[in-house]
């Protein structure tokens, strides 16, 4: 994989307590939506083992995770795609669609099985999780979209998109009104952003500081008006700006 608040647990249990994460004194809180309990269960154990995590409470579809969400105010979402009843999908549209919303949706996917991964992206998902991740990754992808960043795993992300914009029948403007607004060298950024690279592997790329690159995705997301890293990837390939077949 790519590359917090105190509280006490949900429906989940306890969290870890042997730290915080970030240096910022508090938990990141975590909420599992799953129609599966052997799942919600698994992932609640892993994540409680964990520095700086804390599973607040468990959810059986996406109309539950709404509602707990409202209720335990978790800092991220692990959101299974396919349950009974109000679905991963449209959840994650509702918890995303507030101009001011502050949880991240981590979706689970067995990757072969669920075709609507692309479509959680556009929907405001900061990234996707293979639901045989190991422990490690689990809470390294927990990490990583709590402080804001998108999950673009390389190994996983690129072929979803890469797939699931093949399929997209979104309609091509040319070119030059898609990323007008980007000066030559953001262009560059944000094809390297869909590529699947950190900020690190793209500031190694262009020889610059990765704060340079920090700030060069900042304006890209601001002048796109995208919301995160995995927005910025989608738009690139529905656009056109990077072409499936060059992964």
């Amino acid at each position: 994989m790519t590359d917090g608040t105190d509280g006490t647990g949900g429906t989940g249990g306890t969290g870890g307590t042997g730290g915080t994460d970030g240096g910022s004194g508090r938990a990141i809180r975590v909420l599992i939506a799953d129609d599966q309990a052997m799942v919600r269960q698994g992932f609640t154990v892993l994540l409680n083992a964990e520095p700086g995590i804390e599973v607040v409470g468990q959810a059986v579809d996406g109309a539950d995770a709404v509602a707990k969400t409202a209720e335990l105010a978790p800092d991220v979402v692990l959101m299974d795609i396919r349950m009974p009843g109000t679905g991963g999908l449209e959840a994650t549209r509702i918890l995303t669609a507030p101009a001011d919303a502050t949880v991240k949706v981590l979706v689970l996917t067995t990757f072969d099985l669920d075709e609507y991964v692309y479509e959680a992206l556009r929907a405001g998902a900061s990234g996707f999780l293979l639901k045989d991740a190991s422990a490690e990754e689990l809470a390294q992808a927990v990490r990583v979209v709590a402080r804001g960043d998108a999950l673009l795993a390389p190994n996983v992300t690129k072929r979803l998109i890469a797939e699931f914009s093949r399929l997209s029948v979104t309609p091509r403007t040319p070119l030059m009104d898609r990323v007008g607004t980007l000066t030559e060298r953001e262009t560059e950024v944000l094809t390297l952003i869909a590529q699947g690279l950190s900020n690190a592997e793209i500031a190694s790329r262009l020889v610059v500081a990765e704060q340079t690159v920090k700030t060069y995705v900042s304006r890209i997301l601001t002048k796109l008006s995208l919301r995160d890293r995995t927005q910025a990837a989608v738009h690139a390939y529905e656009t056109g700006l990077v072409r499936p077949g060059g992964l």
